[in-house]
């Protein structure tokens, strides 16, 4: 059983998938409803697409809890996680299966991104460059990743339910990261470097800041303020580096976890 394998028996399986279509339309609605909105609305419209950045990021917690407690549920049905657990290197299985899912979280994250900014360029009103644009995105991907393993093999150890509860509180959590929602909108301030305290550390709020802090390195660029600028590089380093720490040690301990799981569950 080899990786590349692996992966692209997940990608058919999500292709057949119910899944699929729940990340489009997602997308598609995030994109064209918020898009829309901040194309005709009087807000700054870099302030507008900081607070959409946040948004998506901050709704990744509750986005990844149903994904993967609905991946699960599926498996369970397909034969009580046999396609997994009876793989001949269950750490590649389910490690596959993480990384599918979250591949399919940055293809929707891009595709709602991409229509947002289509948006606000139709108007005349996109404020922001492409290697910006690039850099919130990849934010917003990076800073998902510790929540698919984490919330992955809740739903597995526990349930569907357990991985939407705790997606439900990492959502509040990484609101309150950022001050609310829409505060910096409301209030002119760069909420993503500014962070509140211990809750803009904790790994739910880092979707919506490493998000938010690349598209305010594009309103420091465009403002010229070259210190403002190196503060919002050295915020989102920490948070970068602090993601990638998290995802390495998480992805050694999902696999190790896995070979030796044993599912007890008697429903679906």
């Amino acid at each position: 059983m080899s990786v590349p394998r692996a992966l692209a028996s997940e990608a058919l399986r999500l292709r057949r998938s119910p899944l699929a279509a729940v990340h489009l339309v997602c997308a598609c609605t995030a994109g064209a409803a918020i898009g829309a909105y901040f194309a005709f609305a009087p807000w700054d419209a870099a302030l507008g697409a900081d607070a959409y950045m946040q948004m998506l990021g901050a709704m990744m917690p509750l986005m990844v809890g149903i994904v993967c407690g609905l991946a699960v549920d599926e498996e369970r049905r397909a034969g009580r996680l046999a396609n997994l657990t009876g793989a001949p290197s269950r750490h590649i299985a389910i490690l596959a299966k993480a990384a599918m899912l979250w591949l399919a979280g940055a293809a929707t994250l891009a595709l709602a991104t991409a229509i947002f900014c289509a948006a606000l360029a139709l108007a005349g009103r996109l404020a922001l460059g492409p290697t910006h644009i690039v850099l919130a995105w990849g934010g917003l991907c990076l800073g998902s990743a510790p929540l698919y393993l984490l919330e992955l093999a809740l739903a597995i150890r526990l349930s569907r339910n357990a991985a939407i509860a705790v997606g439900s509180a990492g959502l509040v959590l990484a609101f309150f990261s950022v001050g609310g929602l829409a505060h910096g909108l409301m209030t002119g301030e760069l909420t993503g470097i500014a962070g509140t305290g211990v809750l803009g550390t904790v790994p739910f709020a880092w979707p919506a800041r490493l998000g938010s802090l690349g598209v305010e390195a594009g309103i420091a660029a465009a403002a010229r303020d070259a210190a403002l600028g190196a503060q919002i590089c050295g915020a989102a380093s920490a948070l970068g580096c602090a993601s990638l720490a998290v995802s390495g040690a998480g992805t050694a301990a999902l696999a190790l976890w896995f070979n030796r799981f044993e599912d007890r569950s008697t429903d679906v």
